[in-house]
Formats: C-alpha cells, sequence, structure tokens
C-alpha cells in the first residue's frame, strides 16, 4: 500500500457507511440481504413474554436476548425463558457478528451474583442459562463474579439445572478454575466460526485457545457445549472438519449451529442462505462422529430449547431433548 502502486485487491465494495447516499456513492453501503422462508421468526408479545419482560426489568436484569437481537426472543419470552447477562451490557471487545455494544464497562457490580440468584429464585425455572459480555477490563476476566453467581444460584434454587456461557478468559486457566470450580451443570462456549474465519468474525479470539478451554472444562468432568453460525463465510467442508477436530481434541458433548444474521449494515456481510436440508446434514455427520447433542437448523441459536422437555418436543427435537436430559443426570453412555 505504501508503494503507491494500483492496490492487489479492492475493497471498496466492503465500505460500511450509514449515511443516506445516491448516485455512484449508493454502491459502497452495504445492503442488508433478503431473507428466505424458512427464516421467519415470531413476533414478540403475550403475555408470558410480558410477563418475563416486567420481571426482568424489576430485578435490574439484562438479557442476551434483547443485547444480541435473537431471533428467537419472541417465542422463548413467551415461554417464560430468558438468557441472563452478567457483568454489565458493554463488552470490551468487537467482535464482527456480534450486536452488543462495545465500550468501556461500568464496574463491576459485587451485588449482582445475590441479585440474580434472588430473581432465578422468584422465576421457579428448572433450566437457566446464564452468559456474560467479555470483561477483559478486569484481572480475571470477571471469573470471580462467575463463580459466585453460579454457586449463589445453586444455593437458592437447588431444584434447578445453571447452564453458562462463557468467554475466553484471554487463557487465563487460574480464572477459568474458578468457574469450572463452581460446578455449573453444563459449561458452553461457543467458537463461533471455522478457524480460518477468526481474523473477521473473532478477531481478539484464539482458535486453538478456546478448544484448549472445552478440553480442560471436559476434563474437569464437566458437561461441555459449544456453537458455530453458518453462512458468514466459511464452506461446508470447513464445518466438517471443525466437528471433527473439536470433537477429536476436547470431547465436547453438545454442539449448536444456526444462520448467521447480519444485525446491522455495520457487522459482517451474509455470505450466504443455508438451506434446513444441509444443517440436516450438518446433524448427521455431527452425531456420527460422536457428538452427544446436535441442534442444527436455521434458527437455532446457543441456548435455544435448552429448557425444553422430551415430553414436549417431537422428531429430531425430542431426540435432542433426551440425550440433553441424560447429560444432566449423568446417564450418558
Amino acid at each position: 500500500m505504501r508503494s503507491g502502486g494500483k492496490p492487489l485487491i479492492s475493497l471498496s465494495d466492503q465500505i460500511l457507511n450509514n449515511r443516506d447516499q445516491t448516485g455512484d456513492d449508493a454502491r459502497h453501503t452495504l445492503s442488508l440481504k433478503r431473507k428466505p422462508a424458512w427464516l421467519r421468526a415470531k413476533v414478540p408479545g403475550g403475555p408470558g413474554y410480558t410477563e418475563l419482560r416486567n420481571n426482568l426489568q424489576t430485578h435490574g436484569l439484562h438479557t442476551v436476548c434483547e443485547e444480541a437481537s435473537c431471533p428467537n426472543m419472541g417465542e422463548c419470552w413467551a415461554r417464560g425463558v430468558a438468557t441472563i447477562m452478567i457483568l454489565g451490557d458493554t463488552c470490551t471487545r468487537a467482535c464482527g457478528f456480534c450486536n452488543i455494544k462495545t465500550g468501556k464497562p461500568n464496574p463491576v457490580d459485587n451485588d449482582e451474583p445475590r441479585r440474580v440468584a434472588e430473581s432465578l429464585k422468584l422465576m421457579g425455572l428448572r433450566h437457566v442459562v446464564i452468559t456474560s459480555v467479555d470483561r477483559d477490563d478486569q484481572p480475571d476476566g470477571g471469573a470471580r463474579i462467575w463463580a459466585e453467581t453460579i454457586m449463589r444460584t445453586h444455593d437458592a434454587c437447588p431444584d434447578m439445572s445453571v447452564e453458562v456461557l462463557i468467554p475466553d478468559f484471554k487463557g487465563d486457566w487460574r480464572a477459568l478454575q474458578l468457574v469450572i470450580d463452581a460446578r455449573p451443570e453444563i459449561l458452553n462456549h461457543n467458537l463461533e466460526t471455522v478457524r480460518r474465519m477468526y481474523p473477521a468474525v473473532r478477531p481478539q479470539a484464539k482458535f486453538n485457545q478456546s478448544v484448549e478451554l472445552l478440553r480442560r472444562c471436559k476434563d474437569a468432568g464437566l458437561v461441555t457445549k459449544t456453537g458455530i453460525m453458518v453462512g458468514i463465510g466459511e464452506k461446508d467442508d470447513e464445518v466438517d472438519a471443525l466437528m471433527a477436530d473439536v470433537y477429536a481434541r476436547a470431547e465436547t458433548d453438545i454442539l449448536t449451529i444456526g444462520q448467521y444474521l447480519q444485525p446491522t449494515r455495520n457487522h459482517l456481510p451474509i455470505d450466504r442462505w443455508v438451506h434446513p436440508d444441509r444443517f440436516d446434514a450438518y446433524r448427521s455427520t455431527g452425531l456420527s462422529m460422536g457428538w452427544k447433542v446436535v441442534e442444527s437448523g436455521p434458527m437455532v441459536r446457543s441456548s435455544y430449547h435448552a429448557d425444553m422437555q422430551v415430553d414436549a418436543l417431537v422428531g429430531e427435537q425430542a431426540e435432542s431433548a433426551k440425550r440433553f436430559r441424560e447429560l444432566l443426570e449423568g446417564r450418558t453412555p
């Protein structure tokens, strides 16, 4: 670039600009691709949705459902299910796919673990998912708050299983051990995408570091889980290679695969719409490799259907829920 000659490649079609433009400049603004027929989320509403929204607001709880603009929020909230987000609503990282705001977070709230546990007790859930923003501003990445939240939730809700979706703590294994020692029923850490796509999708993360995190949690005896998006630039053979690689190195139990949806024009563009038949193929391939549960579908997200029991499902979803319950009960062969 410094030579002043003609560039080898042009990124002009990828320029992100939210200003209203006309004429030749208009082509520099990425448009959001029209969704296919199989990608239609329900509009939020109904008494269950309203009740949960009011409960969350009353107790001052953040949810990743809202912050990440999850397409399943209407369906899940109507069932009284949400993914609680701790450690604030501002992330210290800027991933290319994520709609959670980035910036300097507020100071850590040391009373948050107590407040979350008491709120969950009032909700009367059988299963809860807790996640967080990345807190690279903290020496332990927020691991202390994580551990205390899990332990207080177990104490307050002894009949409820706790699933956590954790960050990578920048590879600080002592911080990770705090979370492991709190013994959540399921520990999830999302890989998000294939190794090749990390510089664009997760520029502040490392693929091998995330796989090592999953391995350490599995070695500690926890039920482990991870998830990826497709349609963001990967190829099908790379998805198959990821499933084989991660299972061989970490023996992770549960995998979720869903369609990437571009939150705004300032995020990575959608490369392709993946057909439901391809998601079925991912599922079959993953199960044949040894994964215990593979939730694969256009609308699947990391916490989608995590709470649902086998008697409420049919077909492949019922089989996934049965395997999920067996993992929680320690009866998987």
